[in-house]
């Protein structure tokens, strides 16, 4: 890769990343508020329906995806670097994971009773 000399194209290369964060946060900021705004009107106006979010179902979803990845980052990094503190980039979502499946299972069995 051919390495940039020019002091111009450093500076642009150096905005890019900085601009794009800032664009990044102006529409999530707009998004918010507009949404904000939004609920408030539906509110005031007695046409806003709480949304259903199932929390078991979620903590099922969300424990067997970080398990899975964080299983395959564990057996990847321990394969290519070893048992080193990089090795943590795997077991966090590991035991994330599994800690979400704990908590589906406890749950599970508290509504079966």
């Amino acid at each position: 890769m051919e390495q940039i000399t020019s002091a111009a194209a450093r500076v642009i290369v150096a905005i890019i990343p900085i601009v794009g964060i800032v664009m990044g946060s102006v529409v999530v900021f707009f998004y918010l508020l507009w949404n904000h705004r939004r609920r408030t009107l539906l509110i005031k106006a007695g046409h806003y329906n709480r949304p259903d979010f199932n929390l078991l179902l979620f903590s099922l979803f969300a424990g067997l995806l970080l398990s899975s990845v964080g299983l395959t980052l564990t057996v990847f990094l321990a394969i290519v670097a070893g048992f080193t503190y990089g090795l943590l980039g795997g077991i966090i979502p590991l035991s994330i994971g599994i800690g979400l499946l704990v908590y589906y299972g406890i749950r599970r069995g508290d509504k079966a009773r």
